[in-house]
């Protein structure tokens, strides 16, 4: 299979409400907007799309009309994760896990969509010596890890 593309759906009882979500606190522009489906993709980072379906709509198989996004979780990546991390909460975004450093390589926080879509809101920092052999050395280079030196 040769992929051209690939977003996620959520399912939401409340199209309206989530494209607001997205379009506000998040960047996503619309390409598509129906009452039962919305596309959006990332204003500074065209490639990435997300979608909003109504878990009604026909399209749906009837088993799967539930619209829960339990188990599902979007990570976004950011340059400056402190800033955005006062910008969602000062906006009133429910914080469900406060900002903090990770020792395998991650400073971030959790928020969620009015779907209970949980949005992990991440920046890429060097992991501690114990959490560094669990990358490949490639990945672990691009994470600015060892002494700063470029090889």
């Amino acid at each position: 299979m040769q992929l051209k593309s690939f977003y996620p759906v959520i399912m939401t009882r409340d199209v309206a409400e989530s494209k607001a979500f997205y379009t506000a606190h998040f960047g996503f522009q619309l390409t598509f907007d129906a009452d039962w489906y919305v596309s959006l993709k990332a204003s500074r980072a065209p490639s990435f799309e997300l979608a909003l379906l109504n878990p009604d709509h026909p399209t749906v198989p009837r088993n799967f009309r539930r619209g829960l996004s339990g188990g599902l979780i979007l990570n976004f990546e950011v340059d400056d994760v402190d800033t955005e991390y006062e910008r969602l909460r000062t906006a009133g975004l429910p914080i469900h896990l406060e900002l903090r450093s990770e020792d395998f390589g991650q400073r971030h926080f959790i928020t969620a969509d009015p779907n209970g879509v949980l949005i992990d809101v991440i920046k890429i920092i060097p992991p501690t010596a114990d959490h560094a052999a669990q990358y490949d050395a490639e990945t672990l280079k691009s994470m600015g890890s060892g002494s700063g030196d470029k090889a």
